[in-house]
Parts: C-alpha cells; sequence; structure tokens
C-alpha cells in the first residue's frame, strides 16, 4: 500500500494560513510550510484540500511509504 503525503516549497509561501483553515481536521499545514517539513501526521486524510485551496501552489502531493504495513 503506498500512501501520499502533502510536502510543501516553503521558499514560496507566504504564511496566509489557507491550507490550515480548510484542513477538515485542523492539522496546522501553514506550520509544516514555514518549517519547509512534510505533513507527516497519520491523521492526514490526504484529500488534498490545503493543495488544492494554496493561492500559490506552495504544496504537492508526494508518494511514501511510511504509512505502510511492513512485510
Amino acid at each position: 500500500m503506498t500512501a501520499g503525503q502533502v510536502v510543501p516549497d516553503s521558499v514560496r509561501c507566504v504564511q496566509c494560513g489557507i491550507c490550515s483553515f480548510n484542513c477538515p481536521i485542523g492539522i496546522d499545514v501553514r506550520r509544516h510550510a514555514w518549517l519547509g517539513q512534510a505533513v507527516i501526521n497519520s491523521r492526514c486524510l490526504t484529500c488534498g484540500e490545503c493543495v488544492a485551496r494554496c493561492p500559490r501552489g506552495v504544496l504537492r502531493f508526494e508518494h511514501t511509504d511510511l504509512f505502510s504495513e511492513p512485510k
């Protein structure tokens, strides 16, 4: 099973907070963007709301095996 995670381009982020405002579970995506860290949170639904709502295209999905069951 492969999952995705949200990855920011922190240089382009202006800290508007629209990503966090639109997260249905309340993850502070803005803080992750500010720190330049991927959203590594098992509660993340990978619904894409933060990625779709970012007016500057700062966020993107990357595939990861982070939350996969070990074989």
